[in-house]
This record gives structure tokens, sequence and C-alpha cells, in this order.
């Protein structure tokens, strides 16, 4: 069995977002309300439940896709019990099952092998990419490990289990990759920092407002005997309430929801919401080559020919034909093949990774064809020292040449085999097995080279341009890597070997800054170097599609895995591109882009209210005044200059581009803005006691209209710069507002009335005068920030 619990139990995350000081006054402040009878001052229960039900299904979402990874995508091993062969489930696999492994088969318990068919031309080959990334098949004989994960591409054997459960490899990658992590979002950081100040701040401003509001009703003793407390405990309720930001956590979760919507029609997966913000961050982009880069695939690149002898073509067609052809031989089918008659071969030797060399005996002129031996392999394997017992063949290559050629080839990145011929037959009776025939003849060299994404140079040009610096990491040989680089655009001379990167984080680092594509990189290696990318203050994104890349996708800042990716990768990874299509990564830039512009504007919206309520609550507390508003006014100032309006600003289009700093700059505005409400409502009531002796529904209704009217305008500034759209959602604030009034209904239930001569000249001059120094502000904000036009 795989390790389960990867994070914590539905309980604990009903507890850590249910149970918090937050929700602890806002709901207190509720039931308050209700044994009072008030229940239409206690609305903003609702918003307060709506945060805590969305952190609830946010942080259960995410722990269902962690613990649903698996590495392992096969249902059921294959193994050999009581002499017959049995399917059974994953987690009935033991110590010391024989598992019989198949081509297509995937290994489902580290294993020893026991048993192939190595003894015939083929053997058990198997391919490690997902959990090495390296490419390349490898050659396994008895007695060597096959690891869990990894995939039967030729041959057949038996395996012994040596290793079941957590102690398998790849059980060890998923347990590390399942550890539980949020994605860091400097949106949801800045927010919960700004809510556990406030949430802290509450504690002393309850016991400030409680006894200001007493003392404004004649005292503890006068207040409880004539039972105006419950009109003060209203009071402190309507102040301590208007101090938390209900909405904030509300609108940005909408905004991610809807991004993450957004983004899943053009098959990009969010897996967690606040990863939509990402990419608008990220720095540092560090991608996958093969998978991500290229799409696995091999091409055909050229034919260099050698000494030509009569029919090569029509060899190199058949050998792409075959049925049993590798992926780089397929590649030969295309340009060489599709003849009508097959050729009379003799014998035929499949291609061995560990030989690094195919080959077929005509026995018989046939089609055009020369007779003799023909052999497809690595030039060193066939025609150099390498070639089996090349020392012992008279006729053995000894132009320096080909091979000379070949090795600038494959410097350039190119996968490079030879194609020979010879008039004589394979040497089978040979004491270490098959032997290459005498006077091998180099007839051709032929390239290959990975197919590269067509929307891989346009994509990384575009992260180019934005400031984006592209790291590309492999597996693979570093000149290969190097000539995959060059084909998409990035200026690189030779890749840099992993091999001999420095395990010093800060040293690593060094090396990570001067230099763009790494070859022969480990899954550990993989993991440091985002590790030394973090540690140098870069936002790190990381790609791939391997298991071996998983530890360092959930690790990146950004974890992106593509559509061809591991069940693993994609299970740690933040965005999916399920086409696979790269050139969706611009699109998710651009929606990162809205969401912190528009999250930004909005929280300037929430805050400039927190200001206020914080500063009103302090001095109307101290000074022992009636609070100013009843809980149901403020519903009104809240759903008309935040709510609302935050809600489709939070959704408009915006292209400005990320800056970090989101928490000054939104402080820097709404501090001042707040302030100003502020001093405000002060000069309402110091100079409303002056003009006449107003009832209190007058000074509530003035206030309710003085802090709308200061507050609307702060909506106008922040919804800069204008657009049709824009200033219809100001506009039909406003024409809120004044419905509130006009209906008959609305008035009585808000507790609101027309306001008398003297008192209302009052508000429209504090109005007049708020609207100025909100323009002041911003310009000042402005010049403060650098930033463009809101």
């Amino acid at each position: 069995m795989l390790p389960g619990g990867s994070s914590r139990s539905l309980w604990e995350i009903l507890v850590a977002n249910v149970f918090t000081l937050f929700n602890a006054i806002v709901f207190a402040g509720f039931g308050i309300l209700l044994a009072l009878g008030r229940w239409q001052d206690a609305l903003f229960g609702l918003p307060a439940l709506m945060n805590t039900v969305i952190g609830v299904v946010q942080e259960f979402s995410a722990k269902r896709t962690l613990d649903r990874l698996a590495v392992l995508n096969a249902p059921t091993a294959r193994v050999l019990r009581e002499g017959r062969i049995r399917e059974i489930a994953l987690d009935r696999v033991v110590m010391g099952d024989l598992l019989v492994l198949r081509t297509g088969d995937q290994v489902t318990a580290d294993s020893r092998v026991v048993q192939t068919d190595a003894t015939g031309p083929g053997g058990l080959e198997v391919d490690e990419s997902l959990l090495t990334g390296e490419s390349d098949p490898v050659r396994k004989r008895v007695d060597d490990e096959v690891l869990s994960g990894s995939s039967v591409v030729a041959g057949s054997g038996i395996a012994e289990v040596i290793r079941v459960g957590a102690d398998s490899y790849a059980a060890k990658l998923t347990a590390e990759a399942r550890k539980f992590s949020l994605v860091r979002s400097e949106l949801r950081s800045s927010i919960d920092r700004l809510l556990k100040w406030i949430t802290w701040a509450l504690g002393p401003m309850i016991l400030i407002v409680a006894n200001g509001q007493m003392q404004a009703q004649g005292g503890w003793a006068v207040a409880i005997g004539n039972g105006q407390w419950r009109e003060a405990v209203v009071g402190a309720v309507a102040a301590v309430i208007a101090m938390v930001p209900l909405g904030l956590v509300l609108v940005t979760s909408i905004a991610f929801a809807v991004s993450g919507v957004t983004l899943a029609s053009r098959k990009v997966l969010i897996q967690e919401l606040p990863a939509v913000e990402g990419l608008a961050r990220v720095d540092a982009l560090c991608l996958d080559k093969t998978g991500t880069l290229t799409t696995g695939e091999m091409v055909f690149d050229a034919a260099h020919v050698l000494h030509p002898v009569a029919g090569w073509e029509r060899v190199l067609g058949a050998i792409g034909d075959a049925p049993d052809a590798n992926g780089t031989a397929r590649c030969l089918a295309e340009p060489y093949g599709g003849a009508e008659s097959p050729l009379p071969v003799a014998t035929a030797v499949p291609f061995d990774s560990v030989r690094k060399w195919s080959a077929f005996v005509l026995a018989e002129n046939g089609a055009g064809v020369d007779p003799g031996t023909w052999v497809l392999g690595a030039p060193d394997f066939v025609l150099g020292p390498d070639a089996g017992l090349a020392e012992d063949r008279e006729g053995a290559s000894a132009d320096p040449v080909p091979l000379a050629l070949a090795g600038d080839l494959a410097a350039a990145g190119l996968r490079t085999l030879v194609l020979a011929h010879s008039p004589a037959a394979l040497d089978t009776d040979a004491e270490h097995g098959l032997a290459l025939p005498a006077e091998l003849q180099p007839v051709a060299l032929l390239t290959f080279r990975e197919r590269v994404r067509e929307d891989a140079a346009q994509t990384l040009g575009f992260f180019a341009d934005q400031g984006v610096e592209v790291r590309v990491i492999s597996g693979d040989d570093p000149r290969t890597v190097a000539a995959v680089a060059r084909e998409i655009g990035l200026d690189c001379e030779a890749g840099f070997d992993a091999r001999r990167l420095p395990e010093d984080q800060a040293a690593l680092g060094e090396v990570l800054e001067r230099e763009r594509v790494f070859g022969r990189v480990t899954p550990a290696q993989k993991l440091a170097m985002v590790h030394a990318l973090q540690a140098r203050g870069h936002v790190v994104a990381m790609t791939g599609d391997g298991v071996n890349d998983a530890l360092a996708i959930k690790e990146a800042d950004l974890g992106i895995a593509m559509d061809t990716a591991a069940q693993a990768t994609k299970a740690v990874a933040r965005i999916v591109l399920l086409d696979g299509r790269f050139d969706r990564m611009p699109g998710v830039v651009a929606e990162g882009r809205r969401v912190i512009a528009n999250i930004e504007r909005v929280s300037m919206l929430f805050l400039t209210k927190t200001t206020y309520a914080f500063a009103i609550a302090v001095v109307f507390g101290l000074l022992a005044w009636s609070f100013p508003f009843l809980p149901r006014q403020l519903s009104i100032t809240d759903g008309l200059t935040i709510g609302i309006p935050a809600f489709f600003l939070a959704l408009m289009p915006n292209a400005d581009r990320y800056r970090s700093g989101f928490l000054k700059r939104s402080l820097a505005f709404a501090i001042p803005s707040g302030l100003i409400v502020t001093a405000a409502l002060i000069v309402l009531h110091v100079v409303g006691d002056g003009l006449g002796d107003f009832s209190v529904t007058d000074m509530q209704a003035a206030s309710t209209l003085t802090l709308a009217g200061i507050a609307l305008w702060v909506l106008a500034v922040l919804a800069r710069p204008v657009s049709p759209f824009r200033i219809l959602i100001v506009l039909a604030m406003y024409a809120g507002l004044a419905l509130v009034w006009v209906i008959p209904l609305t008035r009585d239930f808000f507790e609101v009335t027309w306001l008398p001569q003297p008192l209302a000249l009052l508000v429209l001059g504090i109005v007049a005068t708020g609207i100025v120094l909100v323009e002041l502000l911003r310009a000042w904000h402005l010049r403060f920030t650098r930033a463009p036009k809101l």
C-alpha cells in the first residue's frame, strides 16, 4: 500500500476554518443581535458564513487532490503464483512475489530481475524516464533492479519483489509529494496578515467601544437601570463588526474561482485557485525539456551519405516499416518507407540498448538492394573501438572521418546513427555472442532530433519580453538539451553538465545565475535548483511531466504539468495544461495580472472601511459619543460602496503588470482615505450639535449620507481609468443610495429620514470637502507608488 494521510483530516480542516477568533467575534455579535430581536441588524452574518464555507471547501478540495496522488497507473499486477499467472490488486503484492513483465507493462513494485529473454536476440528493456528524466531505455539483466513506476518497452522477464508499500522508490517520491502545502500567494498572505492584525486589535477595541456606548447612555448603572443598555450593545456590535473586512476574502475567492473557470474553458486546469496569480509574479521559469519544450517524439533530420551502396534507402525504409521498430527507427518510415514488397531477410537482430545496434542479413539481391549484412546503430559501437569484436576483425573501419563527423553532429545536439554494410554475414558463433562482420563500410550518417513544440519559441519569446528568466533542465545529454534550447531561440552555446554542479546552495545559486541550460540533472538536483533560486529571491515556476519532476514542481512557487505528465506530477502541480499547448501560458499570465490588479483595487475599498471603522470606534468610544450608525445602516454603505461594486471590479479586464508591494500600496491609500471619512463624521457630529437639536434618527441619517457620499467617491477614484461600464457601476451605486431615501419601505427598514435643511447643507459641504481631499490623496498616491493611473 502507498502511504496515506497527506494532510489535515476533514475535522482538522473544519476546526481550523470555523473555530477562529475572527469568526468568534462575528458570530457572537450575530447571536447577540438575534437574541435582542434585532435580526434586521444581523445581516452581516451571511457573508461571514460564506467566507467560512469557501475556506473549508478550498482546503478540502486540495486535500482530496493530494490524497488521490499515486505514481502508479497500473490497476493490477501480474504475478506468478503456484505455477500460474494471476492478475491481482496492487495492495495484494507481497515480498517475494514473482512479477511477470511484458512489453508495455508498468512495474508495480521494486523488484530484482531473476529471468529475462536476453539469451535470444531481444532482452528486457525498461523506460525509467518518469523516475530519472533520461529518455533512453535501460537494458536489465539478471540481478538488476527494476523500480516501481518504470515501464517495460522491449522484451519480457520475471522479477522478484524486494520492496513494497512505503519502502518502494515510487512510494517514497509519492510520500514527499503528498505532504500538504498551499501555493505561495502574495494576495492571500497579505490578506491573512491583515486579518490577523485586525483580529488581535479587536480585543481592546471591544472594551473601548463597549465602555464608550455605555457612557453615552449615562453610564453603566444608568444604562442597565433604564434598559438603554440594549441600544448601547447594538451600537457596540455595529462598531466592532464595521472593523472587519467581511467581504474581502469572499470577493478574492470569487475572483480566483471565476479565473479558474475561465482558464478551464481554455484547457488549463487550476488545481488550487490562488495559483492563478502565480505566473504574474514569476521571474524564473524552469522548463523540463522532454514533454514540455519537446513532444517527446524523435523526428528524422538528415542523411549524410558517406559511401553509397545500392539500395541503402530501401534498407532504411524496411527498418522504419518493421513492426518491432523502436521510436527512433520509426522516424525513417516517412522519408524512406512505403515499399510494396518486403526485403528477403534471412536473419534479423533487433536493436539492443547494450549493443547499441540492430542488423539484418539479406541472403540474395532483392529490390535492387545489395545482399549481405546491414547494420544500423551508434557510430562508436558500429565503427569505433566499442564495436563488439572490432579489434579482432581485419576489415573493421579505420577511417576516422565518419567518427569525427558523427562527433560533430552529436555536439550539435543531434542523435546520430550510422548505416553500415558488409557483404559478409553476422558472426553468431562468437564466444562473446553476436559479433559484427568484417569489412563493414559506413554508408550514411543519419541524424535525428526531438520534435520541438510548435508553440515553444513564441511562448518563450513572450516570457523574455516580460523579464522572466528561463532555464532549461533535463536528464538528457547537455549537448542535446542545448540544441533544443537554440532551436527555440535561447542563446546557448553549450549546456552545463549537472554532474559538475556544487552541492552548496549558495554556490549552486551562483551557477544558476550564469547558466541557462542544464543536462544530466537528477531529481534531487532539480529540487535543489528550485530551492537555490528561491534563496536568491526569485519567484520560481517549474514545468515537467515525469515523476522525477514531481518534488521540484511541488516546491516551486508555481508548479505546471503538461497533459502527458505522470499522475503524481499532475496531482502536485498547481496548473495542468490539459491539451499540452505551451502557448496557453501567456493567457495564464494575463489572467493572473487581472486578478492581482483587481484585488489590489478592491482591497483598497475594504481597507478604507476598516480604517474609518477603527478610527470612529476609538474616537467615539473615548469621547463617550453614541455610535453614529445602526448596523443595518452600515449595510447600506457596505453594499453600495464596497460589496456590490467590488464584485464587478474584481472581475473586470485589467492588464497592469505585476509589481511587488501589494500590501504597502493598498494601505498607503486606504489609511488616509479612511481618516478622511472619520474626520468628516467628527466634523458632522461637532458642528451638527451646534446647528440645532436634531433627533438621533436625523443624525444617524446624516452620518449615513456623509459616509456614503465620500466612500462612493473613493469608489469612483479606484474605478479609474474610466470606461462606460465602470461609469455605469458608480452611477448605479449613487442611484441605489437615492432609492433608499425615495422608497418608503426601504427608508423605514433602514430607519433613515429626509434631513432638515441646515443639516442637509452641512452634509453637502462636508461631502464636497471630502471629495476634494480624496482627489488630492489620489494624486499623492500615484506619485508615491509610481504606478500608472488607476
